[in-house]
């Protein structure tokens, strides 16, 4: 095709606002023959592939340079962040004018066959053939709209483009809302979450239900902002996520933001983890995650004869996996170092049988740290209010036999379709956190002892009393309300006579 356009600024390079609107409008051309909780099996893997395409290019013009011209030079791996192969780049798609779909698929397998240590799988399971769903016409009006900008380093930093991805994620959940929850916290929660374990350069990362790799994204962020060395952070990312799309969509994002160094497997973490050594759980520095709430079918009939330990505290029952999600975590943490911040539904707090007992074996063990309350509807998928629980493998002096309670319920911006927690309210709730001390109507230290006497239920209210409000009124007033009370009292005495005479029972 000719007289194609290059709409790339290259002085000044892309701007978020701009690539945002960019991907927004992929999706609305996806609209109508596709539903909107599918829209990110598609988009996600296009915007990869224009990426790597036209790094590619760049990496082949440097390269060209650097040899006076030399091509078979420029082509050589050595000088390429991923292989593409002959025929299988973004502009041999583009040049495609019937079966489209056919040929994109044929170059995201073949890309991934030829970078299988980094790529193997990372374009997921989109039915690109389909044509039903995807017509030729549909395909080129995607692609020409994607063509129209250039995702090269040189145009588009790693930060702004992994910035706008996230956009697009959180774009998706608001759209799809339920389904969404499955792929998306709230980045204030993650935000809220990292700081409370506040990760160190060289400390390995871990999220066993990582979703599109947000958590692990915020760590490596929150190692930056503290002036660590990122580069003491490659290979220290770990994560394992059940869905294969959003797997590959947590790779994606991670490449996508310059991460290039890490792990994220595909699998069921409860009935087969992905990081182990023989017949022990690999540990890690920091282990975090937001795990689906009370899954059902979670894999008790694993747990049963669990190989690697994990039901040391008790069975979870059947119909909830959130202590199952727990207790893996805390194998996962590694001896002296190790904490760990999960959310989980309000029901683990309170809910008894086998649920209290596996509580109760935690709370002797002496590693939960803190237990914190949300606000409501704070996540996709739920107007239910979350907690996060922190525990600590060695805590410190102050901190043994007690666990601090924070009431953060009204620690949020209402919003129309969703609550919201401000970096203000992150701020307060870390504060507390990193304090450790009561706070009248917020905060309070339990003892174990009292804990045990509670029968181990966490429930926020039984240690955290709000402050309430008394309304001052004056002399006068409180003599008329006085007066109000016992007139209505007389004209209550006076109709239980009246209804006793009438029944014979008074004279």
């Amino acid at each position: 095709m000719k007289n194609r356009q290059n709409h790339s600024r290259k002085s000044t390079g892309l701007d978020i606002g701009v690539l945002s609107n960019h991907l927004w409008e992929a999706a609305n051309i996806l609209r109508g023959p596709v539903d909107a909780a599918d829209f990110k099996t598609y988009i996600f893997p296009l915007l990869f592939f224009k990426r790597i395409s036209d790094v590619y290019d760049e990496e082949i013009a440097n390269a060209l340079a650097e040899s006076d011209g030399d091509l078979a030079y420029a082509q050589f791996p050595e000088n390429h962040r991923f292989q593409i192969p002959e025929g299988c780049h973004w502009k041999d798609v583009r040049d495609k004018s019937a079966n489209i779909g056919h040929a994109l698929q044929k170059a995201m397998r073949c890309i991934e066959r030829a970078n299988p240590d980094t790529l193997h799988g990372i374009f997921g399971d989109a039915q690109w053939t389909n044509k039903n769903r995807l017509s030729d016409a549909l395909l080129k009006d995607l692609i020409e709209h994607f063509s129209s900008l250039n995702l090269g380093n040189e145009h588009c930093q790693a930060d702004i483009l992994g910035q706008s991805y996230e956009y697009l994620i959180k774009k998706f959940a608001d759209l799809t809302n339920k389904k969404a929850g499955e792929f998306y916290t709230p980045r204030s929660v993650v935000a809220l979450m990292v700081r409370i374990l506040a990760p160190k350069a060289g400390e390995t990362i871990y999220d066993p239900a990582c979703g599109t790799g947000g958590m692990l994204l915020e760590s490596l962020h929150y190692v930056k902002q503290q002036g660590g060395d990122e580069n003491l952070m490659l290979g220290n990312l770990y994560g394992q996520e059940k869905n294969l799309t959003t797997s590959a969509i947590a790779r994606m994002n991670l490449f996508l933001h310059g991460a290039e160094d890490f792990y994220i497997e595909r699998g069921d973490t409860l009935r087969q983890p992905a990081f182990y050594t023989g017949d022990s759980l690999a540990v890690f520095d920091c282990v975090i995650a937001n795990p689906p709430f009370s899954l059902q079918k979670w894999g008790e009939e694993v747990w049963t004869n669990d190989p690697y330990g994990r039901k040391f505290a008790g069975l979870p029952p059947a119909k909830s996996g959130d202590f199952a999600w727990v207790q893996h975590m805390i194998k996962s943490m590694a001896p002296k170092t190790g904490r760990m911040a999960v959310v989980l539904p309000h029901g683990v707090l309170f809910r008894m049988s086998k649920e209290g007992k596996i509580r109760r074996k935690l709370l002797e063990m002496d590693i939960l740290e803190a237990v914190i309350g949300l606000g409501p509807n704070l996540f996709y998928g739920t107007g239910l209010a979350a907690c996060i629980l922190v525990f600590r493998e060695t805590k410190p002096k102050s901190h043994r036999k007690k666990v601090l309670f924070i009431d953060a319920s009204r620690e949020f911006k209402t919003g129309r379709a969703q609550n919201e927690l401000l970096p203000e309210h992150v701020d307060a709730i870390h504060r507390w956190c990193v304090d450790y001390q009561d706070v009248e109507g917020v905060c309070r230290i339990a003892s174990i002892d009292e804990i045990r006497e509670n029968d181990f239920n966490l429930n926020i209210p039984r240690y955290v009393e709000p402050v309430i409000e008394e309304e001052s009124i004056t002399v006068g007033e409180a003599v008329a309300n006085l007066k109000k009370s016992l007139e209505a009292a007389y004209a209550a005495e006076d109709r239980l006579k009246a209804l006793l005479t009438e029944a014979g029972l008074m004279p």
